[in-house]
This record gives C-alpha cells, structure tokens and sequence, in this order.
C-alpha cells in the first residue's frame, strides 16, 4: 500500500477535500486524540506550558492542549502556537476557531521562532514528510537539518519535545533521530504496538539544563520498549586522524556538510585550503 508521502507533497495533498475528510473522521479524530494525550505524557509537564505544535493540521491536537487537567489534559490548559504547510488544513482550523495562534510554514525549511520561546513542542503524524524532498535543490538530510536545529534553538533549556511519526522503515527511523541528535537533542525512541499494523513511533527530546541534563534517560527511565540515543560526543574527545580546523581536508569535509544540508557551496579547486601570503 503506497503511503501519502510517495504520492504527492502535504501542501498538494491536504487539499481542501482531504483536510475536511481528515478532519470529519470519527477514526482519526479519536486515535489522533490517543497519540497527542501520548505525547504529553511523554514529555511529562507538571504545568501550564508555552507549547509548538509542528504540522498541526486542522489542530486535533491543539483543541486537547487546550484542555483543562479536569478534561484529562496534563497541567492543561496549555497555551500553544501550530504552524503547519497545508492552508487548507489551517483553513479548517480557523473555521473551528481553535485557541491557539496558527502559522503557513514548511517544518522543513526551519522552525521561524526566537530561542528559547518555547517550553515544549509535540508532532503528531507530521515528521515523516520531511524525509522526502521535492526538488533536486533540497535533500530530506537537509530538510531534517534545519528542523531540528531551529527546533532546538526555540527550545528553553531543560525543555522537552515527543514527535510522533510513521516511519516508513528503520532506515528512516535512524535518520530521523540522528537528525535530532546532530542537532544536540538527548533522544529515545519508543514504539507503542511494535510489529503490528497501528504501531505507532514516538521520538522523545530533552535539551539540555535543568534536571535531565540533556539526557533523556530521566524520561523514558523504566519503560518498556524504549531505545535511547546517545548525544553528540562532548569537545575534548576528537580521535587522532581528524582534520585539524582549517586544513584543507577539513574545509571538504565542511563543505560536504553544507551540501547535505542544502546549502549551496563554492567549487572547491586547487587553491581550497592553501594559505595565503601576507600582502603589503
């Protein structure tokens, strides 16, 4: 069975028809609501939070961040911001008239917020999308590059993320949480339902300060299933073989990064790397 993603890019595919389908279906409605009570009890806030909705769609998700803790919401009413690339979708959002303030973005060209604005983000059947690129100009590296390097800067220290998602296969569910990782993030991934047709993949975040420390352990601590990530190696502990910052054969590797990310990048020659004569 081809997924949507295959077939067409969300803002194309979210149409109007497919936004109102979507939104109207008693299924989706109730596992959607399943997967975000998920998602905050995986980030685990003890009280009203500024919280990201990345791809938040028609906002499922966001009419139970509104809610109270008496309605079944953690610490809620939350308040929240949604940004989502289908205006379709945010077109049937605004006729609800959802409580939180909504934006007409693309998660893969980054996350447009000030550090450090947010206390926590959720992501609800969305990441997946950003492992495909539609022109010859971007890479789903890239794209996953910017996501998460933004979502990380709009996070407070000490602040926490889950983003559930669908991976297509384990390929994919390591490129996505090495994303994460390159990004700074301590990471866990669990899988509810692991090896049937609704499991579903939740990738939990910390960034680092406060309790945990960046390390997500002190999150997915005694649960079952959980497969933690280790971060970014610390400064201090390059292996001998690495180029030295500046050389030549460190400027090419520089280079092959910013290519990954998307960026575009001046032709190396011969001339890359050499040093220059002190003119007079």
């Amino acid at each position: 069975m081809s997924r949507p993603e295959d077939i067409l890019p969300p803002d194309l595919h979210y149409n109007d028809v497919e936004s109102r389908k979507y939104t109207t279906s008693s299924r989706i409605q109730r596992i959607q609501a399943d997967m975000t009570h998920r998602a905050l009890d995986l980030i685990g806030l003890t009280q009203p939070s500024l919280i990201l909705d990345v791809g938040c769609g028609s906002c499922l998700s966001g009419e139970i961040l509104s809610q109270t803790a008496e309605e079944g919401t953690p610490a809620g009413p939350h308040v929240w911001v949604g940004f989502d690339i289908s205006a379709s979708m945010l077109g049937v959002a605004l006729e609800k008239e959802v409580e939180g303030d909504l934006l007409l973005a693309d998660a893969g060209q980054g996350v447009p917020f000030r550090p450090g604005t947010f206390d926590a983000a959720i992501s609800i059947s969305a990441i997946q999308w950003l492992c495909q690129a539609e022109t010859s100009e971007e890479s789903p590296a890239g794209r996953l590059s910017r996501f998460f390097n933004q979502l990380y800067a709009s996070l407070r220290r000490g602040g926490r993320a889950c983003l559930q998602f669908y991976p297509k296969n384990d390929d994919q569910k390591k490129m996505v949480s090495q994303a994460a990782i390159k990004a700074g993030f301590g990471a866990g991934l669990l899988e509810d339902d692991p090896g049937t047709k609704s499991a579903k993949t939740y990738l939990v975040l910390t960034v680092g300060g406060g309790e945990l420390d960046g390390d997500i352990t002190g999150v997915v601590r005694g649960m079952e299933g959980v497969d933690v990530m280790e971060t970014r190696r610390k400064a201090g502990t390059m292996k001998r073989g690495v180029d030295k910052k500046g050389s030549k054969g460190w400027i090419l590797k520089k280079k092959e990064q910013q290519k990954a990310q998307g960026k575009v990048v001046k032709a190396s020659s011969k001339y890359t790397g050499r040093k220059r004569r002190i003119q007079f």
